[in-house]
């Protein structure tokens, strides 16, 4: 179980800000009230973090552009990536059975692995992540090879995703699909509520990751996630937590502290004039 809430740092002691997205920075394609503004007038380095592996960095990169923040591919992080680098880190350049969207393999080849969508190819591990158009056949083939010994990354565990039109299956659905049919666990789960997003945002930047602090909407993945890495973490009511879901969640899940809207970040002095 994670550790309860950390002490939001001094504003002098703040080195990053790692940011989730749906629910705290746009829903869908629109983007949350207020929630542009504010960022645009953070004083420290953001870092965008994403469970979602589906999309590459440079396309979440793209839609921050479109909404008016001043975004790169280097300042967005996702569960791909932290699977991915948690892969390398056992085993660089093992062949890697691929199952999710672009962003899976994207993730992979970034960090020098190689990727294959090829069922019947040897592979040391599998790594499994959201996609829209995954099928039947490729968790058939990713339960193949975890049963074949390969070591199973899942990039998260969320049961659902929120589309457009509602909500739909997400990749812990999956995970469970092709778990029932391994006859196991994944061996690794890097998307939050886990700490990995938190911890390589914070090497990204250059900080320890009691100099983060995390903003997000939920409480049992984003703040769970921070609370993990021994970061700050701060709850915004724009998205699927209350201030009542918070004070009747486990310690694990509770936030440093509590804000309406990024407008808030005021009070953490993140924002120039």
């Amino acid at each position: 179980m994670s550790p309860g809430p950390v002490a939001l740092p001094a504003p002098t002691d703040v080195g990053a800000i790692v940011c989730d997205l749906d629910g705290v920075v746009y829903r869908g394609r629109e983007a949350v009230p207020h929630a542009v503004a504010a960022l645009r007038r953070v004083t420290v380095p953001v870092v965008y973090a994403t469970n979602n592996a589906a999309r590459p960095p440079e396309t979440v990169a793209e839609h921050l552009r479109d909404l008016g923040l001043d975004v790169q591919a280097e300042d967005v992080i996702t569960s791909a990536q932290a699977g991915a680098a948690a892969i390398a880190a056992r085993m660089p350049e093992a062949t890697v059975l691929a199952v999710g969207g672009e962003g899976v393999e994207a993730a992979l080849l970034e960090a020098g692995l190689r990727p294959t969508r090829d069922g019947d190819a040897v592979c040391e591990a599998v790594m499994q992540g959201y996609g829209p158009e995954v099928t039947m056949a490729q968790l058939a083939d990713a339960a193949i090879a975890v049963q074949q010994g390969a070591w199973w990354v899942a990039t998260n565990t969320d049961l659902t995703i929120p589309l457009a039109r509602g909500i739909a299956p997400g990749n812990g659905t999956l995970v469970r699909a092709v778990a029932q049919a391994a006859g196991k666990q994944p061996d690794r789960v890097c998307g939050k509520p886990f700490p990995d997003l938190y911890l390589v945002a914070a090497e990204r930047v250059g900080v320890p990751p009691s100099a983060i602090i995390g903003i997000g909407d939920r409480l049992d993945t984003d703040i769970e996630g921070a609370n993990a890495a021994g970061s700050a973490s701060v709850l915004v009511l724009t998205g699927v937590d209350s201030r009542t879901s918070a004070q009747l969640a486990p310690v694990h899940q509770r936030p440093s502290l509590i804000v309406d809207d990024l407008r808030d970040l005021d009070r953490l002095v993140l924002l120039s004039p």
